[in-house]
């Protein structure tokens, strides 16, 4: 763990404001990367941005790795080294990707408008763990493991439903009430002034809450594989699926994980119905037919009912 740069004025994960449902989805997709990544929907200034950063550095000591909207084949994948091919020297250049795996995490912004094709590698990487690169001469395979967040305003463009259905997790950002806007005025302007002192117990405080988390996630990822996953879950992740009408299979699948992921960041020794029921919003809402076709993400009401049924809610 390398620390935070000490210049990076990023707030505190522990003291974000709201978005209760974006903070779980980091969590639990830290927890068991098998998930397969998050995608963050919402209008511009919903603090996405800010979440994510300031989840990499609560969990990973630094910043996340970025994907510019710009980004090449070569940046994204690897190449060769300028510099060196011009004296001759063909050496390798890692791409974002190896820097990723290094850092831990990468990070999309604006995800809807980068090429589909390299939206589609990465996913590649993600659920594979394998980087393979065959071009200009440069043939390589490597291991690589990281986390993926992308985020994504829907009123500037979406996502083919074939991209959407890869990422594991999709949450939409809340609009906050009266209350937690007047909260996260305090804090901001709080984190501001203490920014400029020399000892500051605000942040001091704000980095053990950071530290204790940071401690629980590792612990979740450490004893996930323990937990157990009875049939009975299977067959309510699978019901849920249906009753959704959730295209294709892998919502099950995702849901299954997440909620094994929610049971070992809780302490429990098995995944319960409990579990399955809060994250299923998350691995479904995007899987919807009315939502591959153009529809909204929000999961309503009568989504919530037609899932609650099954649990006897």
């Amino acid at each position: 763990m390398t620390g935070a740069p000490p210049d990076a004025r990023i707030l505190p994960y522990s003291r974000v404001v709201g978005q209760g449902e974006l903070k779980l989805a980091l969590e639990l997709n830290h927890v068991l990367p098998r998930i397969g990544g998050v995608l963050m929907a919402g209008p511009r200034g919903t603090a996405k941005s800010t979440l994510v950063r300031a989840f990499a550095l609560m969990a990973h000591g630094e910043l996340p790795v970025t994907l510019p909207i710009n980004a090449t084949d070569d940046r994204v994948l690897g190449g060769w080294e300028l510099d060196a091919l011009i004296r001759g020297e063909a050496r390798p250049q890692p791409g974002l990707l190896e820097d990723a795996a290094d850092k831990g995490l990468l990070y999309v912004d604006e995800v809807n408008l980068l090429d589909d094709h390299l939206v589609d590698i990465i996913l590649d990487v993600v659920s594979t763990g394998v980087l393979s690169v065959q071009r200009e001469g440069l043939a390589a395979a490597r291991t690589l493991s990281f986390g993926l967040v992308g985020t994504m305003n829907p009123e500037e463009g979406g996502l083919r439903p074939q991209l959407l259905d890869r990422f594991g997790l999709m949450v939409t950002a809340e609009q906050l009430d009266e209350n937690a806007r007047y909260r996260l005025i305090r804090t901001v302007l709080d984190f501001e002034e203490e920014l400029e002192r020399k000892d500051s117990g605000w942040l001091a405080a704000a980095r053990r809450d950071d530290a204790e988390l940071r401690q629980r996630l590792e612990t979740a990822r450490r004893r996930v594989p323990e937990v157990g996953v009875p049939d009975e879950v299977l067959r309510l992740c699978g019901r849920a699926a249906d009753r959704t009408e959730a295209v294709g299979q892998r919502g099950e699948i995702v849901a299954t994980l997440a909620a094994r992921a929610l049971a070992a960041l809780e302490g429990a020794d098995r995944v319960a119905p409990e579990h399955v029921l809060r994250v299923l919003p998350m691995a479904l809402r995007h899987r919807r037919p009315e939502t591959t076709h153009g529809g909204t993400f929000d999961w309503g009401p009568e989504d919530q009912a037609r899932v609650e049924d099954l649990f006897g809610a």
